[in-house]
């Protein structure tokens, strides 16, 4: 039984540090080099769309799984790394719900009221949002985000690689 989970927690983990890295790597230097408005848009409708049914199940499997391992592991020699993993995973989503949650929610509350406004300012300023607000959302939220970033993703490849040694 132990093995089953411990099986999940690193599939769970692998995945979900997976995730992380590919935006880390990819994805946030991809839409660095987008204009403010561009930026902001691509960033909210992203927070829209990551928080799915599927995500989620990934999202607390990280914890789920290798506690419910930990708690079954009967080998000592593989218990202080699930317990080490466990204490790396739960500190990555420590970072995301008191970090870059909190700034995705600003970013989507900073976007324009009415879309006919967005429509007219993009159109006017080639912005997005007009009279800098895209910019200011941006500097309020990008490179804060991004360092939050660098420690989940982080500390979630530290739980995977724990978690990859207690199943060996």
């Amino acid at each position: 039984m132990a093995s089953l989970f411990l099986a999940l927690a690193v599939i769970t983990t692998g995945l979900y540090a997976g995730f992380l890295l590919t935006f880390l790597i990819a994805i946030m230097p991809g839409l660095a080099v987008l204009p403010d408005g561009d930026f902001t848009a691509a960033m909210r409708r992203l927070n829209e769309k990551v928080p799915g049914p599927v995500f989620l199940v990934v999202f607390l499997g990280v914890i789920v799984f290798p506690a419910v391992a930990l708690v079954a592991e009967k080998d000592v020699w593989g218990r202080p790394f699930l317990a080490v993993a466990l204490v790396c995973a739960i500190g990555s989503h420590l970072v995301t719900i008191a970090g870059n949650i909190p700034l995705n929610k600003a970013l989507a509350a900073s976007e324009s009221p009415s879309k006919e406004a967005e429509t007219t300012a993009r159109e006017g300023s080639g912005e997005g949002e007009g009279e800098g607000g895209a910019s200011v959302a941006r500097t309020a939220f990008e490179a804060r985000w991004n360092i939050l970033h660098q420690a989940r993703t982080a500390f979630s490849l530290a739980a995977f690689i724990l978690l990859t040694i207690a199943a060996n």
